[in-house]
């Protein structure tokens, strides 16, 4: 893993946008590219004062199509057209919190919010951005899934599903946008290291009675990675800085997984 806090110039002039970028992995990847010369604007239902400098905020509610809008218009006026676009925004906080009681306690409105956030959001910032790049003959786009969507669990039928949503459609949307230059990946990252992780914990202790690191140790257990300890966010960023890349070139319609090794199929 480099240092997050490392200056390259590998994306200087690269403008990007980045959802739910404020913490966790979403923040991860705004240092990551800001640090390697991009200008990044990222979004969030809140402010926030633990962004770098240099990096713009726009507060949005992407579960909804005026919030899309206006993230849309506001980066297009800010940076005059989009290079890179990573959908981070989702996760256990939009709609994506286990569920222990079973299948059938999972109403309309749990799938509905787990499919707006992590899922729907996603689609309709890639409409709304995606003819500037195909404009420019250029862009990339990452879609930040989950190994949930591969390997389903009871607990979390409504986020898996939504992410498995995601992923099926960023290998047909690469696919569509291809001859205009337009490279689309999926990153599915397994359990990380992120307040998403401590707020899950925290759900599972106030369901199960057990104390926090308990509730994460069960978490480590329940993932079986082969690599001992936690994905941290900046793997993720790396990765997905090396994907936004020009030495990325030639991927696209690609799911990549960063898990240590859990996720059991070939």
């Amino acid at each position: 893993m480099s240092d997050s806090t490392s200056t390259s110039t590998g994306l200087r002039g690269k403008r990007a946008v980045v959802t739910g970028g404020t913490r966790g992995i979403g923040l991860a990847i705004v240092r990551r590219l800001a640090a390697q010369g991009a200008t990044v604007v990222t979004s969030a239902r809140k402010e926030t004062d633990d962004l770098p400098d240099s990096v713009r905020l726009v507060t949005a509610d992407l579960s909804t199509q005026e919030g899309v809008a206006h993230l849309a218009g506001t980066a297009l006026d800010l940076l005059g057209g989009v290079d890179i676009l990573v959908n981070n925004a989702g996760g256990a906080s939009g709609g994506g919190m286990p569920n222990f009681e079973g299948y059938a306690s999972l109403s309309d409105e749990a799938y509905l919010e787990a499919f707006l956030t992590n899922c729907l959001a996603a689609v309709r910032l890639d409409r709304a951005l995606l003819p500037s790049m195909v404009e420019q003959r250029g862009g990339v786009i990452i879609e930040i899934a989950s190994t949930v969507a591969r390997r389903p669990a009871g607990p979390l039928l409504h986020y898996g599903a939504a992410k498995a949503a995601l992923i099926n459609y960023a290998k047909g949307l690469a696919t569509e946008v291809a001859p205009y230059g337009v490279r689309v990946n999926s990153v599915l990252p397994g359990l990380v290291r992120t307040p998403a992780m401590d707020l899950v914990a925290r759900h599972i202790t106030g369901t199960t009675g057990q104390d926090g690191d308990a509730a994460v140790h069960l978490m480590v257990q329940a993932e079986g990675a082969p690599m001992a300890g936690v994905t941290e966010p900046e793997d993720v960023a790396d990765l997905v800085a090396f994907l936004v890349s020009d030495r990325a070139a030639r991927i696209t319609g690609a799911s990549h997984v960063i898990d240590g090794g859990a996720l059991p199929q070939v």
